[in-house]
């Protein structure tokens, strides 16, 4: 079933986050205004090296007050390619330069309230550059052999939907390779 859309408008926007009201009918007939965050597009990066372990940062996310390995990942900019993006963020966040990326998977987190694109690139290798130019980002950064990281996501030290998404694909497909 699908729902119709007769309008919607901005109600607040800036460079991070939009929220928009959309003005909804159901199926049923019910109609009302439904919230819509609109965001910016995401960029995610598996760097994968030959001992088969994973680039990750240690990082702590204010909102939620929580300490967590994350997959290097950030927002696609103007005039640039997911893959871009990707490949920008793994080297301005880890001070290595991945190799070249290819899609992993996509995914769009949290879709019946956000309009948000993950775009997950899996690289294979990567050469150190120096450190990260982005020194707001993590307080480590690591090669996490993927053997840990089901372990890993079961007590809690993954939990980003970005990371997530891109490590169980990534671990599904190293097991079926």
């Amino acid at each position: 079933m699908q729902w119709k859309i007769h309008g919607e408008r901005p109600i607040y926007e800036n460079s991070w986050v939009n929220l928009w009201l959309t003005d909804v009918e159901t199926p049923d007939g019910n109609r009302w205004e439904h919230h819509v965050v609109k965001l910016r597009h995401l960029a995610v990066a598996a760097v994968v090296n030959e001992r088969r372990e994973v680039l990750m940062m240690w990082r702590h996310r204010f909102i939620t007050n929580a300490w967590a390995w994350e997959l290097p990942m950030g927002l696609v900019e103007e005039g640039e390619t997911p893959a871009e993006a990707a490949a920008r963020e793994v080297l301005e966040e880890t001070g290595w330069r991945p190799n070249p990326v290819k899609p992993l998977i996509y995914a769009e987190p949290a879709n019946g309230i956000t309009d948000s694109q993950h775009h997950i690139f899996r690289a294979d290798g990567a050469t150190y550059v120096g450190p990260p130019t982005e020194k707001n980002e993590s307080d480590r950064i690591e090669w996490i052999p993927l053997a840990d990281v089901r372990a890993m996501i079961d007590r809690r030290e993954i939990v980003s939907s970005g990371s997530l998404v891109g490590l169980l694909y990534l671990l599904m497909d190293e097991a079926i390779r």
